[in-house]
């Protein structure tokens, strides 16, 4: 309880597998017939599930899974940031390391100002190795932050 995970999910109501794709299935699927989600949860006190993120975005870095919605939680704290998104990307000592991208809601902000919150309030291995400012973020017709292009710019 209260430590983040896969969700897997099983019922007659849930897939069995992809048709004709055993090597896809085995991918999504447990021995014992559970669909991996994909979806990284929480149990709280009362039993409810929480969906924290998508195990697709998670970072490792140095062997710690690092989460990007806790990252974004605490950098939009800052008073000059509109909007972030936090990704990683390949680091040679770490494996991972985070990149946080971010949209200034004031002009004045600085990465230093970013770096210096980060230090003071995220553990060392989650603070962003690169902090980029844009005037935008990548996004769905229906508004939702595209990490993967984020990942992949190789800016």
């Amino acid at each position: 309880m209260g430590q983040p995970g896969e969700i897997a999910i099983k019922g007659p109501q849930v897939m069995a597998g992809y048709w004709q794709r055993p090597d896809e299935t085995a991918k999504v699927m447990t021995p014992d017939g559970y669909f991996k989600s994909g979806d990284i949860g929480v149990v709280d006190e009362r039993g409810y599930f929480k969906v924290v993120d998508r195990k697709k975005d998670m970072i490792l870095v140095s062997g710690f899974n690092v989460y990007p919605n806790e990252i974004e939680d605490v950098v939009a704290q800052i008073p000059g940031v509109l909007e972030c998104a936090a990704v990683g990307v390949v680091d040679a000592k770490t494996g991972e390391a985070v990149k946080l991208v971010i949209v200034k809601k004031d002009e004045s902000l600085t990465k230093a100002q970013v770096r210096e919150y980060c230090r003071a309030n995220l553990t060392s291995y989650k603070q962003p190795r690169i902090v980029e400012f844009r005037t935008d973020l990548p996004k769905t017709p229906v508004g939702k932050i595209l990490r993967r292009e984020l990942r992949d710019a190789k800016k």
